[in-house]
């Protein structure tokens, strides 16, 4: 399968609308979050693309309260999930985000995901109790960067 990764910007709001209803459903972003992630400065903001359509949406910050860069958002259409487009979607917003730890959150249902984040260096670093709708506890996972 071909697709790109590429920089988003306030032009892909509708299809980042679209993305996020369908992949996260009753956790999607209202549409003015979309709105600041696609235009605030000091976000890492990353599309997949293939023949012509976003797949996938990542993005990220360097929050200097944590002392670490968080991936605020990742998330692939179905259709094209488990063919690597999260995985390069991850690996470049963190190679953007350029910290030495980088944070996320994931449900803690969510087998998939989780699967990807801890093949990719990730370990539970504490947990958010009902951080989802219904309830759902979110793992906050973090990598650490070798120096």
């Amino acid at each position: 399968m071909d697709y790109l990764i590429e920089k988003a910007s306030w032009r892909d709001f509708f299809d980042l609308y679209r993305l996020e209803k369908t992949v996260f459903a009753q956790d999607a972003w209202p549409w003015f979050d979309l709105l600041i992630v696609l235009t605030f400065p000091g976000f890492v903001r990353l599309k997949a693309v293939s023949g012509g359509q976003m797949i996938g949406f990542a993005a990220g910050e360097f929050r200097r309260g944590d002392g670490a860069g968080w991936v605020v958002t990742l998330g692939v259409l179905p259709e094209y999930r488990r063919k690597g487009v999260g995985q390069a979607l991850l690996r470049q917003c963190e190679e953007w985000l350029n910290s030495k730890r980088i944070r996320l959150c994931v449900r803690k249902s969510n087998l998939p995901a989780l699967k990807l984040y801890q093949r990719e260096g990730y370990v539970v670093y504490t947990t958010w109790p009902n951080y989802y709708q219904g309830g759902e506890d979110a793992l906050v996972l973090e990598k650490i960067f070798p120096s």
